[in-house]
């Protein structure tokens, strides 16, 4: 896929493992600067491959996924009801982006994620505009998302699933790829977190995200607080399952998170667990998801 070779080489996850000494302890990485998408030229490119991506997503969600009308009745989208809701979310597009603040943030991989953000909060306020029933709206929105996450976070962590045959591993060495791009913490209005190990577990402290920041400012200034509910409901449940997916043993409970930005804490306190525990299990609220 178009959207997952780009996202693959950004990644530079040998950048990640030549910053390894052979007994497989992990070094301070020297973390380069992601400037590849300053060009307008190579910016108006990523922005045209997400959304390709990000249509097609959507296009193989709702091509067979039950809707709820407000008057509880089931219904599907016939092929013209999905191209016209895919013509609205990119008018909300174009209408939310300004909004954005994308020339204040500091890196390519911040504002690649809040392009994604931006595709986000338009799909779910063009959604709710609808005659649906909100839970099945939010339902709607977080499986389009998980769609397009699930293929990426695939994609990104495959050479250590093919490297490692460790599941710690694999969850450190793919998390420390996502921290060079395109999640890495240069602070704030960025991306900025505390990164650290606790024995074999990762833990990733964010306090600030630019995607989260985003949904609330469109809640706050819009008077819509339900832009980041739905942000909430789908971005914010991602990475139980994702952690599942990357470290690919056949177990749940590979992450653990108590507090998050979206819900108002001052951090998101993520924990990357090596070895699953039936403890970790009991605080996914995602069970139902399959990595």
């Amino acid at each position: 896929m178009e959207m997952g070779g780009e996202w693959c080489r950004a990644q530079n996850f040998g950048a990640f493992l030549s910053n390894r000494n052979h007994d497989g302890h992990d070094h301070a990485m020297n973390i380069p600067n992601d400037t590849s998408g300053n060009s307008r030229f190579h910016w108006r490119i990523m922005r045209w491959i997400m959304w390709r991506f990000t249509r097609n997503a959507t296009r193989r969600v709702l091509v067979d996924r039950s809707l709820r009308n407000m008057s509880g009745q089931e219904f599907r989208w016939l092929q013209g009801d999905i191209n016209r809701f895919l013509i609205e979310v990119k008018s909300e597009v174009a209408h939310l982006r300004p909004m954005a603040q994308l020339g204040v943030l500091p890196n390519f991989g911040s504002r690649l994620m809040v392009e994604l953000a931006i595709y986000t909060v338009a799909a779910d306020r063009t959604l709710r505009d609808r005659d649906l029933d909100p839970a099945s709206a939010r339902d709607v929105l977080a499986d389009i998302g998980w769609s397009v996450y699930r293929q990426l976070l695939a994609l990104s962590s495959l050479p250590a699933r093919l490297v490692a045959r460790d599941p710690g591993k694999r969850v450190r060495w793919s998390i420390r790829g996502l921290l060079i791009f395109p999640f890495r913490p240069v602070g704030a209005p960025g991306y900025a977190a505390k990164v650290f190990r606790d024995g074999e577990d990762l833990h990733t402290h964010f306090t600030h995200c630019p995607p989260q920041s985003f949904a609330r400012r469109i809640a706050d200034e819009t008077g819509d607080p339900e832009a980041l509910a739905g942000f909430a409901n789908s971005w914010c449940t991602y990475d139980w399952p994702g952690a599942d997916l990357i470290a690919a043993d056949g177990h749940r409970g590979h992450y653990i998170r108590r507090r998050t930005l979206s819900a108002g804490d001052p951090v998101c306190d993520m924990c990357w667990v090596a070895q699953a525990r039936r403890e970790a299990n009991e605080d996914n609220p995602d069970d139902d998801k399959e990595a």
